[in-house]
């Protein structure tokens, strides 16, 4: 089945092992030409952290695009749900507590998006200037900001900040929250996981996206959290939505 969509996707991606850590748990997808784009992040200090998030993104990478959006996320969450099962299943082979990973996941189908996750894995949108976080970490944090009885300000020194609550592989039911969103000309996504939005702040975030460059944003955020220790794997994949129809009119008549 052929994917049909009004816009031109260009993409572009990073991940870094950092300057702490010996192994790279963080795998990233970017299949521009299908409209799929993912981060996957194995869970720290767990066992085979690379091995789950390399089994999310090797399985994603095998989805086909489909003519509906909901289709194709239904599809989506399905292939997570597989590896979620097989990952329990790698565990218990080798004894392990845990083998897991978290992940979000965006698809394009024509003049929408959808966007799924489990953990603390982010997308977030810079559309006209302006930066926007779409997900909510499944985190012991954000339940106690959601609550009220935490403040942003005190979150970000929280100790128990790294602790999620819920990934692919940590338990036998998988929940995966998704969102719908219509897309705009010029639209930037930026999927990242948290060796990025630990350390890069909202307004270098969106510095980076505004630019509308994809490789120079990627690493443009790369660095930055090099620069700010690099204590954690670092992943980013920006993505870039430009629509062809408003391309045309404005070559066919420059004054628009």
């Amino acid at each position: 089945m052929t994917q049909t969509t009004p816009f031109k996707w260009t993409s572009s991606s990073r991940t870094d092992v950092g300057l702490v850590r010996k192994v790279n748990e963080d795998s990233i997808l970017e299949i521009a030409d299908r409209g799929i784009w993912a981060v996957a992040d194995g869970m720290g200090g767990h066992t085979l952290g690379d091995f789950a998030s390399n089994a999310i993104v090797s399985a994603l990478s095998d989805l086909q695009p489909r003519d509906s959006l909901e289709q194709f996320a239904t599809d989506a969450e399905a292939t997570l749900q597989a590896v979620n099962r097989q990952l329990r299943t790698e565990a218990y082979n080798r004894g392990a507590q845990i083998i897991g990973s978290t992940v979000v996941v965006l698809l394009a189908c024509g003049r929408r998006c959808a966007y799924l996750w489990a953990g603390d894995s982010r997308i977030y949108l810079c559309r006209n200037g302006h930066l926007l976080q779409l997900t909510r970490d499944h985190s012991q944090v954000e339940e106690l900001l959601s609550s009220g009885t935490l403040t942003a300000e005190a979150a970000i020194h929280h100790p128990a900040r790294n602790l999620i609550t819920r990934a692919v592989g940590a338990a036998e039911l998988l929940e995966v929250d998704g969102e719908m969103i219509e897309v705009a000309d010029g639209d930037i996504f930026l999927l990242c996981s948290d060796g990025v939005s630990n350390e890069v702040t909202d307004q270098e975030m969106r510095a980076a996206l505004v630019t509308g460059n994809c490789p120079q944003a990627a690493n443009e955020l790369v660095e930055i959290a090099l620069m700010r220790g690099g204590r954690d794997n670092i992943s980013a994949v920006v993505v870039r939505a430009d629509d062809l129809h408003v391309t045309e009119q404005t070559v066919l008549n420059p004054a628009l």
